[in-house]
């Protein structure tokens, strides 16, 4: 199974970057992991409709047939080990693609929202989006670990 993390905006500043490209690196022995990146919107005008452009131009870049994932501070939290067992169960449900949403500063799009299979959260605390999709690459990258029984879990 394909997985695609579809997010707006780039990862303008230099640690992020190299936060997620190492992620990225790591996960190359696990699966093909696609990061894409959308343009973000100036929210300053009418963030209703910034939003609704952003979340057009995710939904452009998800492979058909894809399980929509956003990540949304409302969504279901799991630790460590069952986001493992859930993505594990999900990778052999025999889908084309998995797609996780990472919306913007003004986060995602209700009606995108809603067409998602499935929401979930890294806790009640808001993140920078930046920040977010870091610590989604890094989940991954330890939900993967924890399914081959290979240190690094504690």
């Amino acid at each position: 199974m394909k997985i695609v993390i579809a997010a707006v905006g780039r990862l303008k500043e230099r640690h992020w970057r190299d936060a997620a490209d190492e992620y990225l690196k790591r996960l190359r022995p696990y699966a093909t992991i696609d990061a894409v990146e959308v343009p973000d919107q100036d929210l300053g005008g009418d963030e209703a409709r910034a939003v609704r452009v952003e979340a057009e131009a995710l939904a452009r870049v998800v492979p058909a047939g894809a399980y929509l994932v956003g990540l949304e501070i409302g969504g279901a939290a799991r630790s460590s080990v069952a986001f493992s067992e859930w993505l594990a169960e999900h990778l052999h449900a025999g889908r084309p693609a998995m797609a996780f949403l990472v919306g913007g500063a003004a986060g995602l799009d209700p009606a995108l929202a809603e067409r998602c299979d499935e929401r979930i959260s890294f806790g009640p605390m808001t993140f920078p989006h930046q920040l977010a999709r870091v610590v989604l690459l890094e989940q991954l990258y330890r939900a993967f670990r924890i399914m081959r029984n290979e240190p690094y879990h504690r």
